[in-house]
C-alpha cells in the first residue's frame, strides 16, 4: 500500500491529527532515514497506528476493520492457509453466503487477492487492519491446534523410550532430554500455554499418568493428561533447560530459562519438587514484553500512596507484598524497583 506523501499530508492536516511544521519534520526525517514518512510518525508519536491506518483506508475507498479483541471462527480463518497468512499479512475474518472479508495490511495487492478468490471460489471483499490486529488473528492459527494437542502429545510420546527407576543416570537422563520428541512435547506445552495466556503450568505425575495444567487468569484448568511413560523425559529436558542437576530426585530445585520467537519473549521461573509419583515441576510464565505499570496506575492513590512512598525512602526495614497467584505482587514490587532504581542506590533481587 503506497499513499503519496503530500496526499497524505492534505488529508492529516484536514483531519487536525498533526501540525503542518510536524509533518514537514517528519518527512524531512524520513528522506533522511529513507524509511516511510508513516513509519516515522508512528515512531515519533505524532499519530498511532490504528488513527493511520483509518486514515488510509478512507484515502483508498476501504473500510477499516480492526480484530485486535477479536475471535475468528477455525472454519473461516483455514480458508486462507496459515503460510500464505503469515507470508502476505492476509486474514480471512467473516464469511456470509459467497462473500468473504479479508483483512489487510496493503488491501491493494491484487494478485493475492485473486489467488485467493480462486483458491476459495469466493468474492473477496479487502478490509484495511493494522500490524496487531493481524498478529492477533495469526496467533488464533495455533489455538485451532487445541484440538489436536493430544494427538499429537501421543504420537511424540510413542518415540521416546522409557528410562527405567535403576538406571536414571545423569549421562541417560541428559540424553532422553534432547531426544526430539522429548523436545518438542516440552516446546508444544510451552506455546500453547503462552497462546492460552497462562501464568503458570503445573506438570504433576499420579501413580499411571501425568497432569498437566495451565493457571489462567488466576485458575488452574486442566490442559491434558500424558502416558506416565513421558514424565522422565519432560522432567530431564525442563531440568536441562534450567540448568538443574539431572541425577538429583531427592531434593527440591529452582532454576530458570527463556524462550523467544518473533511475536514473544518470557522469562521461565522453574521449581521441581520431589513427590511419591515421581518429580513435580511448576513453571511461571513471564513475559519480559510486557509494559511497565507505575503505583498509580496500579491503583494507589492518596493515603496509600503516600504511606508507599514515605516507607520507600527510609534507608532500613521490610514491605511485604502478599496476596494470591495473578494477583499482582511481581508488577507492584517492579513498580517500587523502578522508583529506586536510581545511581545512588544499589539493588538486588533473590
Amino acid at each position: 500500500m503506497n499513499v503519496e506523501p503530500q496526499r497524505l499530508k492534505a488529508f492529516i492536516l484536514d483531519a487536525g491529527l498533526i501540525t503542518k511544521v510536524q509533518f514537514d519534520k517528519a518527512l524531512k526525517k524520513a528522506k533522511k532515514t529513507k524509511k516511510r514518512v508513516e513509519d516515522v510518525l508512528i515512531a515519533e508519536g505524532l499519530i498511532n497506528q490504528e488513527d493511520l491506518a483509518k486514515l488510509n483506508a478512507y484515502i483508498l475507498g476501504v473500510a477499516f476493520v480492526d480484530l485486535e479483541k477479536e475471535t475468528i471462527s477455525p472454519d473461516v480463518l483455514k480458508i486462507i492457509p496459515e503460510p500464505i497468512a503469515r507470508s502476505h499479512n492476509i486474514v480471512a475474518f467473516r464469511k456470509e453466503g459467497k462473500n468473504l472479508e479479508v483483512a489487510m495490511l496493503d488491501p491493494e495487492d491484487l494478485r493475492t487477492i485473486e489467488f485467493i478468490k480462486k483458491k476459495a471460489n469466493l468474492k473477496i471483499l479487502p478490509r484495511l487492519t493494522t500490524d496487531k490486529s493481524i498478529k492477533n488473528a495469526l496467533r488464533q492459527y495455533q489455538k485451532t491446534l487445541e484440538a489436536e494437542f493430544g494427538d499429537i502429545i501421543k504420537k511424540e510420546a510413542i518415540g521416546i523410550r522409557p528410562i527405567k527407576e535403576e538406571v536414571k543416570e545423569k549421562e541417560d537422563l541428559r540424553k532422553v532430554a534432547e531426544e526430539l520428541p522429548v523436545i518438542r512435547i516440552v516446546d508444544t506445552l510451552l506455546k500453547h500455554a503462552v497462546l492460552q495466556r497462562a501464568s503458570d503450568i503445573h506438570i504433576e505425575p499420579v501413580e499411571k499418568e501425568v497432569i498437566v495444567r495451565y493457571r489462567i487468569d488466576g485458575i488452574l484448568h486442566d490442559a491434558m493428561v500424558l502416558p506416565k511413560m513421558v514424565s522422565s523425559g519432560i522432567v530431564a529436558r525442563i531440568k536441562v533447560l534450567s540448568n538443574l542437576k539431572l541425577d538429583e530426585h531427592r531434593l527440591p530445585q529452582d532454576g530458570r530459562f527463556k524462550i523467544e520467537t518473533e511475536e514473544y519473549k518470557y522469562s521461565i521461573r522453574v521449581s521441581v519438587l520431589p513427590t511419591f509419583d515421581g518429580e513435580k515441576i511448576v513453571m511461571r510464565l513471564l513475559p519480559e514484553t510486557a509494559k511497565a505499570f507505575n503505583l498509580e496506575t496500579l491503583g494507589l492513590r492518596g493515603e496509600a500512596l503516600e504511606k508507599v512512598h514515605h516507607n520507600l525512602k527510609k534507608p532500613v526495614g521490610m514491605i511485604l507484598v502478599t496476596g494470591p497467584t495473578g494477583s499482582g505482587k511481581t508488577t507492584t514490587l517492579y513498580a517500587m524497583m523502578e522508583i529506586l532504581n536510581t545511581p545512588g542506590v544499589n539493588i538486588s533481587t533473590v
